[in-house]
């Protein structure tokens, strides 16, 4: 959606249809699933509850949701179906926000929540629940009569909710805007019980970031505390050399039925980068760099490097190569570094301006004569091919750096004094 896209109220998705990119209907909304933040800050909208025509009820990523219009939700096509189970940090607006009493901050008056809305921040695909649409009056068979105003989400109080035992809400909500690597010393330092509490409570992706900065016995103990399917939902959500890395300390038996729970697609991209040794570039390497024809523009390349989820060093440059696009690719023709992309009118064909001077890796190639191929021609990212041509994925140099230090860097004065203060994401 655009970034001037309307405010919309949660009671008018209630019930409304759902749709993949070809127009047929997967199911309808029956909720919305949200995140407490801290403070008053508006709380971060998940995704939706969708329910079936099995009447199963699965969760909808918002990441997953191209458009909200029309009394209609489109959706990319890919949904999840196993059956939604609501975690210790997520609050559900219409089963456990409406009809709430909550105060007015400046005046202290307790009112009714009638809505809320929920809006797209702009140039993010996040959304935010920004409004309430409240009652003034006493609670009661008379309630109706009293004047209803529509407020920010700060000024109200009172949807925080009531623990029970020790949960890991206020713990995450304090630590929320720590990078991955920040959240993952808190993590390291935690006792494995506390450790375990926090997992669950964490989304899957970004669970996913936080286990890729993990030293491999936290990663291993952490996935082994999770259900399988969920343990499998996040290995889909990290990146598949970092997936390949964690299943591969894994008994076979245990390996084998998570990757039969991932879906085929991640399971199929995690099996192939298991083929090479963990310590060459094609067991270093990602599997999901970004890949153009050489018919496609600067303004297409363009778009695809703004992409946030994308890390910067696998942002940095874009691999120029024949169809397939998906790897392993076609003929693999050469790379386009970001600073060219900046520099060339947007209607520039990527294939007139190919850096193909540098050889590609070769996914055999260990990790010293990968880790100088970086030093020797400054490189952030680099692509590997195979001996029929075809590019198979990346090496990022956060990899190879991974794979060169001391196994205990994260345990290092710099990591632990320098690294936690930063916040941002």
């Amino acid at each position: 959606m655009a970034a001037s896209a309307p405010r919309i109220f949660v009671s008018h998705l209630a019930g409304t249809a759902v749709f993949d990119p070809n127009g047929d209907e997967v199911g309808r909304v029956r909720d919305l699933v949200v995140m407490l933040r801290v403070g008053r800050r508006p709380p971060r909208l998940l995704g939706l509850v969708v329910e079936l025509a099995t009447r199963r009820h699965i969760f909808l990523p918002i990441t997953r949701v191209t458009g909200i219009e029309s009394g209609q939700v489109i959706t990319t096509g890919v949904l999840n179906v196993r059956r939604f189970e609501q975690r210790p940090t997520e609050r559900l607006i219409l089963g456990e926000m409406l009809d709430r009493r909550v105060r007015l901050v400046e005046s202290g008056e307790e009112v009714t929540v009638l809505d809320i809305s929920v809006q797209r921040l702009p140039a993010r695909r996040d959304w935010e629940a920004d409004r309430v649409f409240v009652r003034k009056g006493k609670a009661g068979a008379f309630r109706r009569k009293g004047e209803t105003l529509t407020v920010d989400w700060s000024a109200v109080d009172g949807f925080s909710l009531e623990e029970h035992g020790q949960g890991a809400e206020s713990l995450l909500a304090t630590f929320e805007q720590l990078r991955p690597a920040d959240l993952a010393n808190v993590l390291h330092h935690l006792s494995p019980k506390r450790r375990a509490e926090v997992a669950a409570a964490l989304d899957d992706d970004r669970l996913a970031d936080v286990l890729e900065e993990l030293p491999e016995d936290d990663q291993i103990e952490i996935l082994g505390a999770l259900k399988e399917e969920r343990a499998a939902d996040v290995l889909e959500a990290m990146d598949p050399d970092d997936a390949a890395d964690l299943l591969s300390e894994l008994p076979e038996d245990d390996k084998e039925r998570l990757l039969t729970l991932m879906q085929p697609d991640d399971a199929a991209d995690v099996r192939r980068l298991m083929a090479y040794e963990e310590r060459t570039a094609g067991g270093l390497m990602t599997t999901e760099p970004i890949v153009l024809r050489p018919d496609a523009t600067v303004a297409d390349a363009l778009a695809r490097v703004r992409q946030e989820d994308l890390s910067p060093a696998l942002a940095a440059q874009v691999y120029v190569c024949r169809p397939p696009d998906e790897t392993p690719t076609g003929k693999y023709l050469g790379a386009v570094h970001f600073q060219r992309l900046l520099r060339d009118p947007p209607y520039t064909l990527v294939g007139s301006i190919l850096d193909d001077d540098l050889r590609p890796l070769r996914p055999e190639a260990e990790l010293p004569v990968v880790a100088g191929f970086f030093a020797a021609y400054d490189m952030v990212s680099a692509p590997v091919v195979d001996e029929s041509g075809s590019l198979l994925g990346a090496v990022t140099v956060d990899d190879v750096l991974d794979h060169m230090l001391p196994e205990d860097w994260r345990e290092s004065e710099y990591h632990l004094q320098e690294g936690a203060g930063h916040g941002g994401g």
